[in-house]
């Protein structure tokens, strides 16, 4: 099974590559949203910027195919630039609604997520390849990533990286404790809505190269099955990426020797492994009462 796995590599090895990069980007990225309990955060982000992909769709098809001659390479960036634009947008808007109270962030969250949904579906109904476009990043594929893709997911998981190493004591105190950490003169405002946008960044360019299910998937199921598994928050930033890494090794695995989709697989395999640390978890508790 392995050795037919390798025997792939020549072939599919972008889509391997970015699998693994963004597995391993939002695992990180997803220890902040699931370490702080909004984890439906993550969902709307992501749908926020599927909307800005059917935008730009939308527009492309309005334009015509005259112009879409004349400006083919706005046609090729613009649902690029578009779904990191509205993710990040998105994520701004819910964390600087966060500062307010957590009423307004669940209903702002909610709102959203919602009109992103249904607007994303309006904007290209009109379009059977918007529909189709639209259709595709809601089922998710990884198959069609290009070599820019790899670089900018490198790139940014590597800062990603530096960023946490450098920041990992603040990154802690402002999880663990918000009301300390703005007590010892963190401007805890300023990091959240840098955290947002952040995680919109992130979301945007991975929604765009795998999907919204494998996106959603690796930002919350790693950092969900760490929480369970470790006691504190710290040692969710290494647990979490270690998780995605193998559980999606693990799904390209099966998923060629099996001719099954890619992303589908690892995210289900992401799930049944949250599933069973809860069985596990519940088990451990009940044995020590």
């Amino acid at each position: 099974m392995i050795e037919e796995f390798l025997s792939s590599w020549p072939l599919f090895q972008d889509a391997y590559l970015a699998g693994w990069l963004i597995a391993l980007l939002l695992a990180i990225v997803g220890v902040l949203v699931v370490a702080r309990d909004q984890i439906f955060l993550g969902a709307a982000v992501s749908q926020a910027s599927t909307l800005g992909i059917a935008a730009a769709l939308g527009l492309g098809a309005i334009q015509g195919d005259a112009l879409a001659a004349e400006v083919e390479w706005i046609h090729e960036a613009g649902p690029f630039f578009m779904a990191i634009a509205f993710s990040i947008m998105a994520a701004l808007i819910i964390g600087h609604t966060g500062v307010v109270g957590r009423d307004s962030y669940e209903a702002v969250t909610g709102w959203i997520f919602l009109i992103s949904a249904s607007l994303s579906i309006i904007v290209v109904w009109s379009s059977p390849h918007g529909i189709e476009e639209v259709h595709s990043l809601l089922f998710s594929e990884i198959i069609g990533v290009t070599r820019l893709d790899l670089y900018g997911f490198s790139s940014l998981a590597v800062v990603t990286i530096v960023a946490v190493a450098f920041h990992y004591r603040r990154l802690l105190l402002l999880i663990i404790d918000p009301e300390m950490a703005s007590a010892v003169g963190m401007k805890v405002g300023r990091w959240g809505l840098a955290i947002s946008a952040w995680l919109g960044l992130a979301i945007g360019l991975s929604i765009h190269a795998s999907g919204l299910l494998y996106t959603f998937g690796c930002l919350v199921l790693p950092g969900l099955i760490a929480k369970n598994l470790t006691r504190n928050v710290a040692p969710m930033f290494i647990v979490a990426p270690i998780i995605a890494l193998v559980t999606t090794t693990t799904g390209f695995i099966f998923a060629h020797s099996y001719e099954l989709p890619l992303a589908q697989l690892s995210v289900a395999l992401m799930s049944v492994a949250l599933a069973c640390v809860w069985i596990a978890k519940r088990l451990t508790q009940r044995q020590r009462s």
